[in-house]
């Protein structure tokens, strides 16, 4: 019995947490839809929590909107990344899986806000322990005019 025991807990070390009821903990990208938008290799579509780049969809072309998709593609499209969820919320209204992705050790949420990439972007519940850092780093981005706080004269994602 206690060998049993043992195996069991070797084999759930080794495979490390449990899943999230969100989704998988890691997965490969295959497109960037835009800025704050990933195609996953499986067809699940991951919006990234608490930012909100400027659009470049429907018909749009918001200022910025162009190089927050560019810098997305560029850090995470045909890479494997690592996925956390916040498990109040799965999924937006829009059926999409909400998501902070994490390549190379660093997170892209947290890279799109310090860079001037995103606006914060709070829908409840999800993401609601990490509010005040994520404002935080607008407000960083926005005194130090970086991005598109000191490329654009006006900020869609912040009216």
């Amino acid at each position: 019995m206690k060998h049993a025991v043992l195996v069991s807990a070797l084999a759930l070390a080794a495979c490390g947490a449990p899943p999230s009821k969100c989704g998988p903990a890691k997965a490969t990208v295959d497109s960037a839809i835009d800025g704050d938008t990933l195609l996953l290799a499986d067809g699940t579509k991951i919006r990234l929590l608490l930012v909100d780049t400027p659009e470049i969809t429907k018909g749009k072309n918001d200022c910025f909107g162009q190089e927050a998709a560019a810098f997305t593609t560029a850090r995470v499209v045909g890479k494997t990344v690592d996925l956390a969820y916040d498990e109040a919320s799965c999924t937006d209204r829009y059926g999409r899986t909400l998501a902070y992705v994490q390549v190379d050790g660093v997170e892209l949420n947290t890279e799109l806000a310090q860079g001037g990439y995103a606006c914060f972007l709070y829908v409840s519940p999800g993401g609601e322990a990490r509010q005040d850092e994520f404002q935080t780093y607008e407000a960083e981005a926005k005194t130090n005019r970086t991005g598109m706080w000191g490329s654009c004269t006006s900020i869609p994602c912040s009216l």
